[in-house]
């Protein structure tokens, strides 16, 4: 087997443990890949690596001799699918490593909503615990996830991981139908009415052409009054400007989000600037525990020893 060129375009967002590789090749390794080079990293790769990096329908026009396009994350939309596929490229992704990780960060950002919990932690930095009269202090309502219904966008591994921490609370679990659909599968709900009777909307699908700002203003109008907003997901699902306009003007309850529609932020984000005390924003950090790093790797390596002895896995 003649020697291939493997190309990681974005090397610093992964684990630092060494690629054990089956085969013989050559490994060229970017911490970050900025939009400007990848055209330039790309030449002469037989596999790439990447990320985040968006590789489009040009670069893999340009690059012949690219023959695997190995995706280190489950999203697959910074990658031309139809022109890969055109091309003869193989693509695959990491798929079922982070479930407990991002189902966790979820849970936590659903519970810490629910009881108020940026309130409290400004309030006693505010020093109003300590000048109560009281033993106590109350300054937000809150809530106890027991009997209270939880809407999921998305019955993947992760969904499912998220409904199965929900239920050991007591809460009711209920599966959203994808927006705009004629018929509604078993076990699931029509999209509008579970937006109107959820208390909390959790976001776990990935992020298509057609659900792009699935929750947008008129979804975040019909929600319950005092509902919560999760998305540990992808930041297009929703409509970023409509939430910081639903939470300012008391149409939530609050809204936990894990990503936003550019990343990173560069320009400026509406819900960075909102400072809101029933927001909480996270930097794209739900599916980075020690152990879903590691397991993301190995997935990874494994990927790509697959497709060279000629059993491609996880392909897209």
């Amino acid at each position: 087997m003649s020697t291939l060129n493997v190309v990681v375009l974005d090397r610093a967002s992964l684990v630092q443990r060494p690629f054990n590789l089956n085969f013989s090749h050559q490994l060229t390794e970017y911490d970050i890949t900025e939009a400007a080079d990848t055209a330039a990293r790309l030449q002469d790769a037989h596999i790439v690596i990447s990320n985040k990096v968006n590789i489009n329908a040009e670069h893999i026009a340009s690059n012949p001799q690219l023959k695997l396009i190995a995706i280190a994350a489950t999203g697959y939309n910074n990658v031309d699918l139809v022109a890969a596929k055109a091309a003869g490229i193989i693509v695959c992704n990491i798929r079922a490593y982070g479930n407990e990780s991002v189902a966790d960060h979820a849970f936590m950002l659903m519970i810490a909503l629910m009881r108020n919990l940026p309130a409290y932690q400004r309030d006693v930095a505010a020093g109003l615990w300590q000048n109560s009269p009281f033993f106590c202090h109350f300054g937000a309502p809150m809530r106890d996830l027991n009997g209270k219904t939880l809407g999921i966008f998305g019955r993947g591994n992760i969904g499912s991981a998220l409904a199965s921490r929900a239920e050991a609370f007591g809460m009711n679990v209920c599966y959203g139908e994808q927006k705009n659909v004629s018929s509604i599968r078993s076990g699931y709900m029509a999209f509008d009415d579970l937006i109107t009777q959820a208390d909390v909307i959790s976001l776990h699908c990935p992020l298509t052409e057609k659900n792009i700002n699935m929750i947008g203003l008129t979804e975040l109008q019909s929600m319950k009054p005092g509902a919560i907003l999760i998305n540990v997901s992808r930041g297009g699902l929703v409509d970023e400007s409509a939430l910081v306009a639903a939470l300012k003007y008391g149409m939530l309850g609050g809204a936990g989000v894990d990503v936003l529609a550019e990343e990173p932020p560069k320009n400026g984000n509406p819900l960075l600037k909102a400072r809101l005390p029933h927001l909480i924003v996270t930097p794209h950090m739900a599916w980075g525990s020690s152990e879903a790093q590691n397991k993301l790797f190995d997935i990874l390596v494994n990927n790509i020893n697959s497709y060279v002895e000629g059993k491609p896995q996880n392909v897209l």
